[in-house]
């Protein structure tokens, strides 16, 4: 019965992974006073990327091919450990947040290696600005996942989800500081504004897309059903930490469709804010970034000496 419920929670994910991309780009639409397609136009671009003929630089070497079926790989794999439909399945307890950002590193160490792969200057000014982005972002995640832990004393997302639930309703000062830098992480890592803008292809600006630029076809299709699903993980790891009442404890018919109904709910509220988030601020210059993600470092260290604190004094 677990397997199939893991098995459906990575299909569930994938599935709906576009459909919020489609919420997203129509509400970003919307807030600029422009008609939008269809929140059902991701799955139109992907169905005719994946039609289309792929094309492979002669000189491509097997990473480059390779690399869009780590990508997917990884991240429905990041799907299967996340909990979803209930914060028991033998999956969710499988890996650790640590782990998780193993996983996230591993798939854009290929990336970016198939970035470079062909040689062109694009991809290598795409690869070079993605590790320097990732190389100030993991410290802050993981700072992040540390801090959360320490709520729970364990790294395990089920656990620190389980105890949330468990435990009466009260403010967390220390998860507050880690809610905002979760949500500079996240807009970091997920190539959005303002770190990176990902509907504009102009030298300057671009950095996910410059890596990707000489895909094609099926090859481009799987690259960004990743980045969707890549996104979804993370809107699911953070309401799994910050907001996960709804999550149900034990598995049963009725407990499995309360959690799939508040998890859609809270995915496409959460994609809600990130719009209305990403509507207020400017695309920063690739060297103010460091100071953008240094706040969201800075916020995890003070959530961390705030728990550190509060926890002394009341021992």
């Amino acid at each position: 019965m677990e397997i199939v419920l893991v098995v459906f929670q990575a299909l569930f994910v994938l599935m709906i992974s576009p459909l919020v991309m489609g919420w997203l780009n129509n509400c970003r639409l919307w807030l600029q006073n422009k008609s939008a397609p269809g929140i059902f136009q991701p799955y139109r671009n992907l169905r005719k990327l994946f039609q289309k003929e792929t094309l492979v630089a002669h000189h491509a070497s097997i990473i480059y091919r390779v690399t869009p079926y780590i990508q997917i790989g990884c991240m429905v794999f990041a799907a299967m450990l996340i909990p979803i439909f209930s914060v028991n399945l033998f999956a969710s307890n499988a890996a650790d947040l640590i782990a998780l950002a193993g996983l996230f590193g591993f798939a854009r160490f290929f990336l970016a290696l198939a970035g470079m792969d062909i040689g062109t200057s694009f991809g290598n000014l795409g690869s070079r600005r993605e590790m320097f982005v990732s190389f100030l972002a993991e410290p802050c995640l993981l700072m992040i996942f540390f801090g959360v832990s320490l709520l729970a004393n364990s790294t395990s997302l089920s656990t620190v989800s389980t105890y949330l639930i468990t435990h009466p309703l009260q403010i967390y000062p220390s998860l507050v500081f880690m809610f905002f830098a979760f949500l500079i992480v996240m807009l970091a890592e997920n190539s959005r504004l303002p770190v990176d803008n990902p509907s504009t292809h102009l030298e300057l600006t671009m950095i996910h897309e410059a890596m990707i630029l000489e895909y094609s076809g099926r090859h481009l299709a799987l690259i960004q059903w990743s980045c969707d699903l890549k996104f979804v993980i993370y809107s699911l790891i953070g309401i799994s930490i910050f907001m996960p009442w709804g999550i149900p404890i034990a598995i049963t018919p009725l407990s499995f469709f309360i959690g799939l109904i508040s998890c859609v709910i809270k995915l496409f509220l959460g994609a809600t804010f990130i719009v209305c988030l990403e509507s207020t601020m400017a695309k920063l210059r690739i060297f103010r970034v460091t100071e953008f993600l240094s706040i969201g470092f800075l916020l995890a260290v003070l959530g961390i000496l705030l728990h550190l604190l509060l926890t002394l004094r009341v021992s």
